[in-house]
């Protein structure tokens, strides 16, 4: 994993993004004083890496004077403007959150039992915990207030969102587990009650026309509600199911609970909904996005994928929605989308096709245990992916085309779900793996970008194929091309119609990619290229 996914966590966490502040005069090591183009995005305590193209180095504001910022250790490096030079700090727009510091402690909870950092493990354990005292500070303890149990959605924030309830409840949970602690386990039991009224209430107060078994979207510190409930919801089950074996004595009230929750939310999960709406003051119907309604999200699916599937296992629901949006293609306006990679910001699941020209990258983060057990081409291609660009996934949305950042914001959710991605890795071992390592010849896989005007490729990626001429009752054969320039591939990488393969010093366009699958799962795909003439 890379060391700076670590760094970024260790040093940013609790904050939900962070983002770069161009330098404006060159500050030369030995000092603490360096000069930005905005000195407004920055504030006293911040945690900063000061970088450019040569040298990077992590230090801390102590003052901020106009656009000058003063660090609390000398400088151990000269920056240079005309070489990148730039401060990377926390977005102050954005703050701090509960919800970010879960999904660190979730990561750090990985990164504490794994090799790589078994050296570090003191160091994790007290970030860890200072991450779970933060998180106690961003909940409701007024108990006569609905959002009693609840976390605020920021720092600033008075929303206690129920989603944020069920990210939270795992983290304490794994705090607990590590330190003993039993202040995060009473509290993460707290967060629970905060469900069970998010569930139960609103249709004793009439904010719903009845009891449905979703939870309420949020409720303000201010007893304001805001009444959709959202599939997303369905993450939750992991808190509550953990909390079955961490709380026995309330077992049959979560049990009771994620029932009712599944019972409400899996029909509109399976139909591919972001929310009910409820009456008396909604409409009674499920919503999408969009000016037609026929877009979501693509993060509260996957995380209502995993909850459910933490829940029931691969079960029909679970492969019917997983393989639904897997299966969205790339379009004439995004060529260069690869469901096998990650999935995009926005969906259109009318016309199935990308609804944005970049991919969310947590969602290869969120996704690696489905895929890992039930998709292997997809979970092996998304880390090769993840690991060529890992700091351009870093950021929540890279480009399709170059994974260059749509937004130059690194996010906490990204580096610590991919980072989760990184720890768990494990190469895929299949019988065509095996075969693949034995007998395969190495090729460049060159993806295919753009294809309306003039056909464009990506850097290559290293895959093994196995490959053979093709026959006669293959392929249809082209006029200006003989039956020598077609070759069938196997390959365990996720092909592409337009995609290019180097072989042998020949480039040839894939044509064709049929899937062969065995037990539900992806075996190979099997590939017909045609020579690319001219080349």
């Amino acid at each position: 994993m890379p060391e700076a996914y670590y760094e970024f966590v260790m040093y940013y966490a609790p904050y939900f993004y962070v983002i770069p502040t161009a330098m404006a005069m060159d500050p030369p090591a030995g000092q603490k004083n360096v000069t930005v183009v905005d000195g407004s995005k920055f504030q006293a305590g911040y945690p900063v890496e000061i970088r450019d193209d040569a040298h990077s180095e992590w230090n801390r504001v102590a003052e901020v004077n106009g656009n000058v910022l003063t660090m609390e250790n000398d400088l151990q490096y000269t920056y240079y403007v005309n070489k990148n030079g730039r401060v990377e700090g926390p977005d102050p727009a954005f703050g701090r959150g509960a919800f970010p510091a879960a999904f660190a402690i979730n990561f750090l909870y990985e990164a504490y039992k794994a090799e790589q950092f078994e050296s570090r493990r003191a160091a994790i354990l007290d970030k860890i915990g200072e991450l779970a005292d933060f998180i106690l500070n961003q909940q409701c303890m007024d108990s006569d207030s609905y959002a009693y149990g609840g976390f605020k959605n920021t720092e600033a924030g008075v929303e206690c969102w129920s989603v944020d309830a069920g990210r939270c409840i795992p983290a304490l949970l794994q705090a607990y587990e590590l330190t003993g602690e039993s202040l995060y386990l009473d509290r993460a039991k707290l967060a629970a009650l905060f469900l069970w009224n998010m569930q139960h209430r609103p249709s004793m107060l009439n904010i719903h026309d009845r009891y449905y078994g979703g939870f309420a979207r949020y409720v303000t510190l201010n007893d304001d509600w805001s009444q959709p409930m959202g599939v997303e919801d369905l993450y939750d089950l992991i808190g509550l199911k953990m909390l079955c074996d961490f709380d026995p004595n309330n077992k049959d009230t979560y049990e009771a609970m994620m029932a009712d929750l599944v019972a409400f939310l899996r029909e509109g999960l399976e139909q591919l909904y972001l929310w009910f709406d409820p009456k008396p003051f909604g409409d009674g119907k499920w919503h999408r996005v969009g000016v037609n309604e026929t877009e979501v999200y693509d993060d509260p699916i996957a995380f209502a994928l995993l909850g459910l599937y933490t829940y029931e296992g691969w079960s029909t629901t679970c492969q019917r929605v997983y393989n639904f949006v897997q299966t969205i293609r790339a379009s004439a306006k995004y060529p260069a989308y690869n469901p096998a990679v990650c999935w995009p910001g926005y969906i259109d699941v009318v016309t199935r096709f990308p609804a944005c020209p970049y991919y969310d990258a947590v969602t290869s983060g969120i996704l690696w245990r489905i895929r890992k057990n039930h998709d292997r081409p997809a979970y092996a291609f998304s880390m090769q992916v993840v690991k060529k660009y890992w700091q351009e996934w870093m950021y929540w949305g890279p480009l399709f085309t170059d994974h260059s950042p749509i937004t130059p914001q690194k996010a906490m959710a990204n580096v610590s779900w991919l980072g989760m991605l990184f720890l768990n890795y494990e190469e895929p071992n299949t019988p065509f793996t095996r075969i693949l390592r034995a007998y395969g010849e190495a090729a460049l896989l060159y993806p295919v970008r753009a294809s309306e005007d003039r056909v464009d490729y990506g850097d290559p990626f290293d895959i093994k194929i196995i490959a053979s001429p093709s026959r006669a009752e293959e392929i249809i054969l082209e006029p200006g091309y003989v039956i020598n320039d077609y070759i069938t591939v196997y390959a365990y990488a996720p092909l592409r119609v337009h995609d290019k393969i180097r072989r042998k010093g020949e480039d040839y366009e894939v044509l064709s990619v049929q899937p062969y699958d065995f037990r539900g799962e992806t075996a190979y795909f099997r590939v017909i290229c045609r020579r690319m003439l001219g080349q």
